[in-house]
């Protein structure tokens, strides 16, 4: 039995819309953000800005420099201080001249604080983010602000762009509430951009899918696959161990290239493919932790982080498979499923290979 014709005709386009969004090798392409923290002392307004490496390299191209310990980072505040506006009681606060602390070896992000002199003593803040007009639409920053005797966090981006939160309450008033969007469902969101943006993650997935099996086989290896990612994503993000990038990012394309290869040299492998999942799952968390490592988040705010980051890697990835899966079945049904799943293996085995050939040369620094 052959492959419908239908099939053969949109095989060649589904090889070149992989190609198309793999593009060059570069396995996270979600978008940059930053983590803020507002604290008042007196008249002035402290904002301390956390960046990764997706926005520090952004942050560079705008400045027209490049961006490194020994760089200009006076720049960066100067950036900042411009797109980060900040009202008190309806008056513009001014920006006082900021400081940065630059990434080291050991830490990728950087910090920057710049304090906004206030009229008086502010009852109400109204903060304004323009950065995404210089980082990119994708770029959003989550604030956590200490007032009226609780935290609140909270997200701005492109399309929300101000937040309005009362710092002082009238006597014997209610704290009003903060007019912009949850810091718990940011962190989630940011869990399914994650997942569906890091390309190795889901190439990975679909590899590990591909191996064989029926219902209880495919539930079984998603199901350690997920168990193992949970709990490095736990230890990394709470202080244990964690492994360097230069390490864990060759590795995470390492287990695309090795599970292709058994997809396509090994006839059967579903008896056993649990075991890898769980095993390469527990370097795919590592990975995953990244995306909340670089944010360098007080230790208050990890616990609440962690759990909606990880829900909504979950969710991403419950949805991926969810897409792929009636596919899927169907193969099995098919007698050319051998040479489909060949087929398909090849070209990710061909992806895994072009990740970990640039990874290694960035780990060597070539």
């Amino acid at each position: 039995m052959t492959p419908p014709a239908s099939l053969r005709r949109a095989a060649p386009w589904a090889a070149l819309a992989l190609l198309l969004l793999l593009g060059p090798a570069q396995g996270h392409i979600a978008g940059s953000m930053g983590y803020a923290t507002v604290s008042l002392h007196g008249g002035t307004v402290r904002y301390s800005l956390t960046l990764g490496p997706d926005a520090l390299a952004a942050a560079g191209g705008e400045a027209g420099v490049r961006l490194a310990p020994r760089g200009d980072y006076n720049t960066l505040a100067d950036l900042v201080a411009r797109k980060v506006g900040i009202s008190a009681n309806g008056v513009r606060c001014e920006p006082v001249p900021g400081t940065v602390t630059p990434p080291t070896p050991d830490r990728a992000n950087a910090v920057v604080i710049i304090d906004y002199a206030c009229p008086g003593t502010p009852r109400e803040l109204v903060l304004r983010d323009d950065l995404s007009d210089v980082l990119g639409n994708d770029y959003h920053t989550f604030v956590r602000v200490e007032a009226l005797g609780s935290v609140r966090q909270y997200t701005l981006e492109g399309d929300r762009r101000e937040a309005r939160l009362a710092v002082a309450a009238p006597s014997g008033s209610p704290a009003p509430e903060v007019t912009a969007g949850s810091g718990v469902f940011a962190f989630f969101r940011l869990g399914i951009e994650h997942i569906l943006t890091g390309v190795d993650h889901l190439l990975f997935v679909l590899a590990l899918v591909l191996g064989g099996g029926g219902i209880g086989s495919l539930f079984a290896v998603i199901t350690a696959f997920t168990v193992a990612h949970s709990i490095t994503l736990a230890v990394a993000v709470l202080g244990g161990a964690s492994p360097p990038s230069w390490i864990v990012e060759p590795v995470i394309a390492l287990s695309i290239v090795y599970v292709t290869a058994e997809n396509i040299f090994l006839r059967r492998t579903a008896s056993w493919r649990w075991a890898v999942g769980f095993a390469f799952g527990l370097v795919h968390g590592f990975g995953f932790a990244g995306a909340l490592l670089d944010l360098d988040l007080p230790p208050a705010a990890l616990a609440g982080a962690l759990v909606s980051f990880n829900l909504g890697v979950e969710a991403g990835q419950a949805a991926v498979i969810t897409a792929f899966l009636p596919v899927l079945l169907w193969f099995r049904r098919a007698a050319w499923e051998r040479r489909a799943v060949k087929a398909l293996s090849g070209l990710v085995l061909v992806a895994g290979l072009a990740f970990l050939v640039d990874r290694v040369l960035v780990a060597a620094n070539w």
